[in-house]
């Protein structure tokens, strides 16, 4: 018995409501002017707050627009209803290899967060309750599910891959297609109740299926008593890893008194003159002030490896007790794959924010180990590309 199933009442879109996710941003202000440019993008249902006309107004008093906005992108046509269906992914870009997943329905009570707890589905990363909170709200005020969680498939991995490659490539012209801010080609093609759905859903729920992105989301599912949640069922050939930096808006200490608090913690701390840039693994890069600055953070030999990985030591060694800071502190910015080393520079430039902490992606291995292993990984450490867009398929509850 499979884990993962056909969406029971499915809405896809007809084109113009796919979306980035509302948690790949590093300003609001992004959303509000894509919701501004394209008043159809889901991004206008899933933060609503940001919505141009609403702009301002608590998350929770703005659901009610959240409602009205769907019903009427619905019923305008932005979506055609579907029952009892998957729906082939494929993601394309120039020098880029094809992306391939499966949108479907995955059982919640196989999400297993920790090594005594039974499961299929692997997360092990940390999360913010806030964001939970929030989605938790967005799912019970629509009773649709806009944006999927990404899973990886990694005991069949290779056999799902290629069966979902064999279908795309008989499957005839894309149901839809969109085009996301990188210029990738994402299109959906439709499969209903048959021997193919049995045997992509079949396949796809073969083994262990880690979350890749949208641990919140899985959460939520959890929180709100979900039994099943939206998501992409992928395959780690079909993924890469990239970066995954902060910004910090405001020093809680000056940079020297930084300095000489890392060095006092046993960082080696060495001031290079050029700009900064995402490192090799084992190197944290930190501009501030004009000056760029490499990091040999303390590894403690009493934690497990997990502890130990870069991005861990930024959030004990750097942030803890370099800095003083949570790492839910607002002051903090989680900066995805999708924008540069000269983009962070220019922030700190700006006087945007004060401190850039550039940090070496986790590969694709080291994560998928990790993960099966049932370590769990810090906040935030690894972005996933190419990312499943939001609206696309949505999932109706109930």
């Amino acid at each position: 018995m499979t884990v993962v199933h056909p969406i029971s009442r499915a809405w896809i879109s007809t084109g113009g409501t796919g979306a980035q996710n509302y948690d790949e941003f590093a300003d609001d202000a992004e959303i509000t002017d894509i919701i501004a440019a394209n008043p159809h993008s889901a991004l206008a249902i899933e933060m609503p707050h940001l919505a141009p006309e609403t702009l301002g107004t608590p998350f929770l008093d703005a659901l009610p627009q959240a409602v009205a906005r769907l019903a009427l992108e619905r019923a305008e046509g932005s979506y055609a209803p579907a029952e009892q269906v998957v729906v082939l992914y494929r993601i394309t870009a120039p020098g880029e290899p094809a992306a391939v997943g499966l949108w479907s329905m995955v059982d919640t009570d196989q999400i297993s967060a920790r090594a005594d707890e039974p499961g299929l589905v692997i997360r092990n990363e940390e999360v913010f309750l806030a964001k939970v909170r929030e989605r938790v709200a967005l799912a019970e005020a629509l009773g649709t599910l806009l944006s999927p969680v990404l899973l990886l498939q990694t005991a069949k991995g290779d056999e799902l891959h290629a069966a979902l490659a064999a279908a795309v490539e008989t499957a005839g012209d894309p149901f839809v297609t969109d085009t996301d801010q990188a210029g990738r080609t994402h299109a959906l093609w439709v499969v209903g109740p048959g021997p193919l759905q049995d045997e992509l859903t079949a396949l796809a729920g073969g083994g262990e299926l880690v979350v890749a992105d949208g641990n919140h989301r899985s959460l939520a599912a959890q929180t709100g008593g979900l039994p099943r949640f939206l998501a992409v069922v992928t395959t780690p050939a079909s993924v890469a890893i990239q970066p995954y930096n902060r910004l910090v808006s405001e020093l809680a200490v000056p940079l020297p008194d930084l300095l000489a608090r890392l060095r006092a913690a046993g960082a080696t701390v060495t001031e290079v003159p050029r700009p900064a840039a995402i490192p090799a693994k084992g190197t944290i890069e930190m501009y501030a002030e004009g000056r760029t600055f490499t990091l040999g953070l303390p590894v403690d030999s009493r934690l497990d490896t997990v502890e130990n990985l870069d991005h861990a030591l930024v959030e004990r060694v750097l942030l803890r007790d370099g800095l003083g800071l949570d790492p839910g502190d607002k002051r903090i910015s989680y900066v995805g794959g999708d924008y540069s080393a000269e983009w962070l520079r220019a922030e700190v430039d700006a006087g945007r924010s004060e401190l850039a902490v550039l940090i070496a992606p986790v590969s694709v291995d080291d994560f998928v180990t990790v993960n099966l292993e049932r370590h769990k990984l810090p906040r935030k450490s690894t972005w996933f590309t190419p990312k499943a867009r939001g609206g696309l398929v949505l999932a109706q509850l109930g």
